[in-house]
């Protein structure tokens, strides 16, 4: 039997329950009264290639047309544990079944694959017919929404399931309160000058290093590997530099307000609603929406002193600077030189020294107590 093409579509369900013609119809075996089937569309049809479709829904004499070709694959598919293996397997089966027609080009629907964990509350899926669900108003209403979407990207991987906590919660709330407050101070000192990189400081150079390291590392953590709770991590830690970076003169300021305006950016696609309010209490006409993704400053990122752990016997006895380029012969003079080092050195006999360069020394001694 041949579905007949002259339909009527009118409401969500099929045109063909309201056509006699067509399912009132005589048993071919029977010759008895007999009703055909109207659910002739597969179930999971629709929810399979609507990614297509969108790129051409104004079309309404075809399922898709020429735009397909430019949009497709889908750079990245994003779905619930759950239902991604059944979603995904039927997605790949009609697509290739419209590649097979000529609807579409190329064999895959998607590019890039990233299945979402699950909300659980006490250890449990997060259901309404077990009662443990959070209703979000509630505390929107109460800490702000920027709060709650940043406790739910802060808590844990995109990738892995996350355990509610109303403690977290209130934590979020607490950062965010942080950065405004700290802003606001830096913000009512005054007008900041333009930053000038050839006239700073090496604390203020080694502040500017951190800003642009955190650049590097969010942009990386967001743009590639999508764990933006480690580069929410980044941010804060940056805020902490940026709260002990006692420099009021003109280009600590400075690099200070590059610090701000940084963490403002960074953070605008998480928390939205505050970085909007303060990216014009920064000084800033137009809206941080509008303005361009920082991008790490090449220059900033040469680091001109290091921090070097030093050892003894395997445990950590300092963390000392020391120039990038210093040898292994210098790093070991300026550990020796540390007076916490040298208590545990004094009388001792260095049977080794372990030098990994940039990050460690270690002194393997004999005869030395705790």
């Amino acid at each position: 039997m041949v579905l007949p093409t002259a339909v009527s579509f009118d409401g969500v369900g099929s045109p063909l329950k309201k056509m006699p013609a067509f399912y009132q119809v005589l048993c071919p075996r029977c010759k008895g009264g007999a009703e055909r089937e109207t659910d002739t569309f597969d179930t999971f049809m629709e929810s399979s290639w609507y990614y297509a479709r969108y790129t051409c829904k104004d079309n309404n004499r075809a399922m898709l047309d020429g735009r397909v070709h430019h949009w497709l694959p889908v750079d990245q598919y994003i779905g619930g544990i759950e239902h991604a293996i059944l979603h995904l397997l039927y997605a790949r089966f009609f697509h290739k079944l419209m590649r097979d027609t000529g609807l579409v080009n190329g064999d895959e629907p998607f590019t890039s694959l990233l299945t979402q964990g699950m909300v659980l509350k006490d250890g449990s899926k997060m259901s309404k017919s077990r009662g443990n669900t959070v209703d979000p108003q509630h505390l929107i209403d109460r800490y702000g929404a920027d709060t709650v979407r940043l406790f739910t990207m802060f808590a844990s991987p995109p990738d892995q399931s996350l355990e509610w906590s109303d403690s977290g919660v209130e934590g979020a709330s607490r950062f965010l309160k942080r950065l405004w407050r700290l802003a606001a101070v830096h913000v009512n000192q005054g007008p900041v000058a333009p930053l000038d990189t050839g006239r700073l400081s090496v604390a203020q150079r080694t502040l500017r290093c951190r800003i642009h390291e955190t650049i590097a590392k969010v942009s990386d953590d967001v743009g590639r590997r999508y764990t933006f709770n480690t580069a929410i991590a980044a941010v804060m830690e940056l805020i902490n530099a940026l709260s002990k970076f006692d420099d009021t003169s003109e280009q600590g300021r400075a690099v200070l307000h590059e610090g701000f305006e940084t963490a403002v950016l960074l953070m605008s696609p998480i928390v939205p609603h505050i970085c909007a309010c303060l990216w014009q209490e920064l000084g800033h006409a137009d809206q941080v929406t509008d303005a361009a993704w920082p991008r790490p400053d090449e220059q900033a990122l040469i680091k001109e002193t290091i921090e070097i752990v030093v050892q003894v016997n395997g445990k950590l006895r300092d963390r000392i600077p020391v120039p990038a380029d210093a040898s292994e012969a210098d790093v070991s003079a300026s550990a020796a030189a540390s007076a916490k080092v040298a208590n545990y050195l004094a009388g001792m006999q260095i049977k080794k020294r372990i030098y990994v360069p940039g990050k460690l020394i270690n002194y393997v001694v004999v005869g030395h107590k705790d």
